[in-house]
Parts: C-alpha cells; structure tokens; sequence
C-alpha cells in the first residue's frame, strides 16, 4: 500500500460521524464525547465496509469501543475484558442483546484450545447460561432505540472497571 493510500484511510470525527444514520448521531457524539472525556483515544479509519472508529483505553491502551458499519446498519462493538465484573449489568440486558449474544460464535479458544495463544475469548454467565464465546463478535450490537442505553451502560461499566485496577 503507498504512503498515499495510507494518508487517505485516515478520517475527522466530523467526516465518521457524516456517515452515521441520523437516528445515531447524537448517541455516537454524546459517547464520544463522554469517552475523549475519560481520558480514551480514539482514531478514524476507512475500511472495505465502510469508516470505522476505535476507542482505547487504559495503559497501555487497549481496544474498548468500535462502531463499524454493516449492511443492516451500524454495529457497536465492546470489548467486555472485564464482563465478569458486573454480573448484575448483563443480567438486565435486553432480550434482543441477549439473543445477539447466545447467536455469535463461540471462544474456540476456551471451549477446544485451537485458537491463537494470545486470543482470549469470555467466559461469563447470564442468568443461569454460561458462555464462553469469541471476543471479536461476542458484543457486537445493531444500534437501535432498545440497544443504545445499554450500550452506553455497558461501555461505562467496562472502562470503571478498567480504570479501577
């Protein structure tokens, strides 16, 4: 790839966030300011599926927060390091969250150990229900009217505990 097409891929919040269905973009603007104010960096890229905006946080910083673009509209994805933290959280997700959980793959990692060593999937319950499933689907939520509160609320539970260690 040249240095070109490198600079190219980069993108403003500004540009991200013309690209987000009007129904998303006070959500996104609100957390994104909420995470720029909790000390997250953030960059914006532009990939095959659309631009693509990734939140880090903590030392040294570590992938928190995603929002991608899929053909059913836009996905947040949370990478929920410390899930087992806040039991009492997952147990009021929604049930479309909940479903979108049991449907994404498993942590093949953690159920037959043939993926990559430095993979680490998650391990918790809901309910009375185990998983253990693949870090990189496992919270990928379709924005909607129902999923947007949870959302955040999962995001500000996971970088607290994140923060507190």
């Amino acid at each position: 790839m040249s240095k070109e097409s490198i600079a190219k891929a980069k993108i403003t919040f500004e540009q991200f966030l013309e690209s987000v269905a009007v129904d998303n973009k006070q959500f996104v603007e609100d957390l994104h300011d909420y995470l720029l104010g909790k000390g997250c960096k953030v960059a914006f890229e532009e990939k095959k599926s659309g631009y693509l905006a990734s939140y880090k946080a903590g030392k040294p910083p570590k992938a928190l927060l995603n929002f991608v673009f899929r053909k059913n509209g836009m996905i947040a994805r949370i990478y929920g390091e410390c899930v087992g933290s806040y039991p009492d959280f997952l147990n009021s997700l929604p049930a479309e969250m909940v479903e979108h959980i049991s449907k994404s793959g498993i942590c093949k990692r953690l159920v037959h150990n043939t993926c990559s060593p430095k993979c680490s999937g998650y391990d918790f319950m809901i309910a009375d229900e185990h998983y253990q499933k693949c870090r990189y689907n496992c919270f990928e939520f379709l924005m909607t009217d129902v999923s947007k509160p949870s959302i955040k609320t999962f995001v500000e539970n996971e970088l607290r505990e994140r923060t507190a260690v």
